[in-house]
């Protein structure tokens, strides 16, 4: 009679092992990733409100509603059907609240206002169809 001995250990506990430190080793990438400050250039977006109004077929006023950041928002440029159009830079130190500024815009343009903050960075404030 012959006797065979038979394995009841599987590969199972050798994968289980590879795995746990595979998740180990990945936390370990996360965590050091926060706080070395690898993760931390995020630049964060301003809060500014800008409206515009049709005065005729060609001129727009445009108006300074205001915001969380409207003290840093010291210029607006604007693009006209994706021309920078440089005759109506709006400036100020900063562009007061309830300021207004009148741009000349053909009916049916495309009107974009990028804002022009305090820290040196720009952000698309405004984007609209007159």
């Amino acid at each position: 009679m012959v006797f065979t001995k038979k394995n009841e250990e599987a590969v199972s506990p050798v994968i289980g092992v590879i795995l746990m430190v595979a998740v180990t080793v990945i936390l370990a990438a996360i965590i050091a990733a926060f706080v070395f400050g690898m993760a931390g250039n995020i630049q964060s977006s301003k809060t500014v409100a800008v409206t515009l109004q049709r005065t005729n077929t060609t001129w727009i006023l445009a108006t300074n509603m205001g915001g969380a950041d409207a003290n840093s928002l010291y210029g607006v440029n604007w693009t006209i059907n994706g021309v920078a159009d440089t005759t109506y830079i709006w400036t100020g130190t900063p562009i007061a609240v309830g300021a207004q500024k009148y741009v000349l815009v053909p009916t049916g343009s495309k009107i974009t206002a990028i804002g022009m903050f305090n820290d040196g960075s720009n952000q698309v404030i405004l984007d609209k169809i007159l």
